[in-house]
């Protein structure tokens, strides 16, 4: 490993990186990976690493999902760790729930406080998409600035549908009502989009239909120890650092119905001189995305065995 901490962000992936199998065989070759599965299943009282690794189905459920893939990322950087104990990172990220592992890595949370609210945090979700179903489609090839009008003219009253996240330029999803969805992938295309296509989801992340959970996570987010992070994790909602306590827990709030702003949140990034990011989690999702942001920046996905052993070599 050849990085400069100073030129280095940490980044951590979101819902849509999981895949069955994920850190199995991480953790038959790394036992602090399997402490960290056998931690997990022990603060969730459930096997979540057999859901992880047996069943697909249940690991679907978003309930599973999120603290799949937020274990799983914690377990990478605390192999990672073990490697380059000194090792400490210019900046922190992660898309959507893979804030909270960011906020577990700069100490800010504890990861079993990190890992139950993750998992309420599924579980809310999961039940907005019960009581105020929508959906997620992806847009390609269609500026920002398009799609955001895009949406005001597909959203009628309390039906609407808005940008959830953008993930690099011509790669942007939008969220909420199925009606208004529909509109909006209609005018999307006639806005000459290359390619508009529904998600396999019934739940509306970052949408204004996530409302109805609001309160129930704020009111668990209240009750959670969380500290200033070092490093310092720069934050979905604004694409900056989140520098106190209280913009922490306002990040965390407001991210439910707000905007990815993940181009921004690297473009910021590579501002603060950023030259190397390190994804640890499940697949390369991120380091995809960071091509399309800008191929000038390197990208290390860590996420499986065989991906540390090239690193460190």
């Amino acid at each position: 490993m050849k990085l400069n901490p100073n030129q280095t962000a940490f980044l951590f992936p979101g819902q849509g990186s999981q895949a069955l199998g994920m850190g199995r065989e991480l953790a038959a070759v790394y036992p602090l990976a399997r402490e960290t599965f056998e931690e997990a299943d022990q603060i969730l009282g459930f096997s979540l690493s057999k859901i992880m690794w047996r069943e697909e189905d249940v690991l679907n459920d978003t309930a599973n999902t999120q603290p799949a893939l937020f274990v799983h990322s914690i377990a990478a950087w605390r192999i990672f760790s073990e490697y380059a104990p000194e090792f400490e990172p210019a900046l922190l990220s992660g898309h959507s729930l893979g804030e909270l592992s960011a906020l577990v890595v700069s100490k800010s949370l504890s990861f079993e406080e990190g890992l139950r609210l993750v998992r309420k945090r599924g579980e809310l979700m999961r039940d907005a998409g019960k009581t105020a179903p929508g959906g997620m489609a992806a847009i390609l090839g269609v500026d920002i600035s398009v799609l955001e009008e895009v949406c005001a003219e597909a959203s009628e009253g309390d039906d609407v549908v808005q940008v959830a996240n953008d993930n690099c330029p011509g790669q942007v999803v939008i969220s909420g009502a199925k009606p208004a969805l529909g509109r909006a992938l209609d005018l999307a295309k006639e806005a000459g989009a290359r390619r508009a296509i529904p998600l396999a989801v019934s739940i509306a992340p970052h949408s204004a239909l996530m409302s109805a959970i609001q309160r129930e996570f704020d009111e668990a987010l209240d009750k959670v120890d969380i500290r200033e992070a070092s490093p310092m994790v720069v934050g979905n909602v604004g694409a900056k650092p989140l520098s106190t306590v209280e913009e922490i827990r306002a990040d965390l709030r407001a991210q439910l119905t707000s905007r990815v702003r993940w181009t921004e949140s690297i473009q910021y990034m590579i501002s603060q001189g950023v030259e190397s990011f390190v994804e640890l989690g499940s697949r390369n999702v991120l380091t995809g995305l960071l091509r399309r942001i800008d191929r000038s920046k390197k990208g290390f996905p860590l996420g499986e065995a065989k991906d540390f052993e090239k690193f460190f070599a």
